[in-house]
């Protein structure tokens, strides 16, 4: 009797602990693939459609690849060394992690305005409110989201609805659109065109700068770190990635379908939205309420996101940062998000297809210290024998992105005046 009793007290923390860390890995999967899919993935994706048409299905394979690569390796060696992207780089490279830091910060500010302006277009086309106005809405319940006694558990909760509602209207709006199935499949292993700053920035958008640590740190904030849950991590990436994969190639498909009909899409206006535009034309007054929604659920997953991790990289600065102050720091990034958002004058649309390019740019800044670390600090990971085909894909990866950068930076920021 006794026996069976022990069992079952040792059962309990067992089962517990298992479940513990599913949510953790749900948790990080979640928000690295609904940052991946937020407002500027959306707003890019109608804008690259409606230029490149089909061959823009090529752009999407490749951010796809890029994308499986890069976070294999920074969850990875997140999960491996137990320490934050900024502590890594500085101690694989001193200094480094504080040029790391900013860069991220940065990028993540410039995205979170962005953001804030796509929660702003989302509220436009669900009640035709001012977008100024609905961008402040958005950002203010994010910071209530921070500002909560259990903001970890508020924070997830909203992720995973958003999540499901722009799955499943995403893929009303692209059964809608009847899109030329046959032509997308062809060009997205033989395109027609191949665009160097479309992909860099589609590229930036769906894993560039902060998104490229957003489910990596969450992972470590959860404690679901150390070489004994690699196994598990892996499945969450990959299955964070097939996610985000699904979503981008759906959404593109949706948008094909109306330019393939024929239908004109505004992209430079001041009030332009391209991707509203499209589902508007797709199913109607409808559609465009729809879209409204999605909108509103990429941005609030979006501005969670980049505020959470971007902040998660001030400890590079203040390493002991309590779970507190990381909170209250994320308010006073998004406060001042939307601050500068109420400021510029720059088009929403516009803003969001230019922070996709910034963060492209910063992708292999990052990338190159975390493969450095990988292949000549073996000591950070207490002598983890590192995957060597996820070494040799990671470097590889780390070159293509620094000469998509080099061959599109011009382009990227000439999207500010276009």
């Amino acid at each position: 009797m006794q026996q069976n009793e022990l069992a079952a007290s040792h059962a309990v923390p067992a089962a517990q602990n298992k479940a513990t860390q599913r949510r953790a890995l749900l948790s990080a999967m979640f928000l690295m693939s609904m940052s991946a899919v937020g407002p500027g993935f959306i707003t890019q994706t109608a804008t690259f459609t409606v230029k490149l048409g089909a061959a823009f299905a090529f752009a999407i394979l490749i951010s796809i690849l890029i994308d499986f690569v890069v976070q294999a390796n920074i969850w990875r060696i997140v999960t491996v060394t137990r320490m934050r992207a900024p502590a890594i780089a500085n101690a694989a490279i001193p200094g480094s992690g504080y040029l790391l830091a900013v860069l991220v910060i940065i990028g993540g500010l410039f995205f979170n305005i962005g953001n804030i302006g796509g929660a702003g277009l989302g509220f436009n086309a669900m009640i035709d409110l001012d977008p100024k106005i609905g961008g402040a809405i958005g950002a203010l319940a994010a910071i209530g989201i921070f500002l909560s006694r259990r903001a970890g558990i508020a924070m997830d909760r909203v992720v995973f609805v958003a999540a499901f509602v722009k799955l499943a209207l995403i893929l009303y709006a692209a059964i809608v659109s009847g899109p030329p199935v046959a032509d997308a499949f062809r060009q997205t292993f033989l395109p027609d065109t191949i665009d160097f700053a479309t992909i860099t920035t589609i590229v930036g958008g769906t894993v560039g700068g902060y998104i490229t640590y957003a489910g990596a740190h969450r992972l470590l904030d959860k404690g679901t770190v150390g070489v004994e849950n690699i196994g598990a991590v892996n499945r969450a990436a990959f299955s964070g990635i097939a996610i985000t994969g699904v979503l981008r190639y759906i959404l593109f498909l949706a948008i094909l379908g109306v330019v393939a009909s024929g239908v004109v899409i505004d992209l430079s206006g001041q009030a332009a939205n391209p991707a509203g535009q499209a589902f508007h034309a797709a199913s109607g007054n409808i559609g465009f309420r729809l879209f409204g929604a999605v909108f509103l659920a990429s941005a609030m997953t979006s501005i969670i996101g980049a505020a959470y991790t971007s902040v998660s990289f001030l400890t590079a600065f203040k390493p002991d940062m309590t779970e507190r102050q990381r909170n209250l720091a994320t308010v006073a990034f998004i406060a001042f998000s939307l601050v500068c958002y109420m400021l510029i004058t720059t088009p929403p649309a516009a803003m969001l297809v230019f922070v996709g390019g910034l963060n492209g740019l910063v992708l292999p800044i990052g990338l190159s210290i975390f493969m450095y670390a990988a292949w000549a600090r073996p000591d950070l990971m207490g002598g983890y024998q590192y995957p060597r085909w996820l070494l040799v894909l990671g470097v590889l990866t780390c070159a293509l992105t620094w000469y998509m950068g080099y061959k599109s930076a011009g382009a990227i920021f000439g999207l500010l005046g276009a």
